[in-house]
C-alpha cells in the first residue's frame, strides 16, 4: 500500500475531484460576472457624451429659467421634474465623478 504525501493547502486526494469541481464553479461565475460588469463599464462609459449634455444643461441659463418656471408652479403636477430639483443633478454629477475616477484609478493599478 503506497501512503500519498499530502501537500500543505492541498486537499486530501479523495476531495480531489470535488475540489476540482469548486474551483471551475468559481472561475465560470466569476468569467461570466466580469464579462457582464465589461459589458456595463462600456455601456456606461459611451454614455458619458449623455452626462455631458446633463451638465451643459445643468449650467446653463435655460436650466435657470426653467426651474424659475417650476418654482413659479407653470408646469403640470404629473411632470416628472426631478431634473429641476438642484440637488438631483448635482447629486448624479458628483456621484458620476467618484465612479469615473474609480475606474480611472482601476485602469492605473493594472
Amino acid at each position: 500500500m503506497s501512503k500519498q504525501k499530502k501537500v500543505e493547502g492541498c486537499p486530501a486526494p479523495e476531495n480531489v475531484l470535488q475540489h476540482i469541481r469548486e474551483m471551475e464553479s468559481i472561475l465560470d461565475e466569476a468569467t461570466q460576472k466580469m464579462d457582464a460588469l465589461e459589458k456595463k463599464i462600456a455601456e456606461y462609459e459611451d454614455f458619458q457624451s449623455e452626462i455631458k449634455k446633463l451638465e451643459a444643461y445643468y449650467t446653463s441659463q435655460q436650466w435657470k429659467d426653467d426651474h424659475a418656471m417650476d418654482e413659479e408652479g407653470r408646469f403640470p403636477k404629473e411632470l416628472k421634474r426631478g431634473v429641476l430639483s438642484e440637488d438631483g443633478i448635482w447629486n448624479l454629477l458628483e456621484r458620476n465623478k467618484e465612479l469615473t475616477r474609480r475606474l480611472r484609478i482601476a485602469e492605473e493599478e493594472e
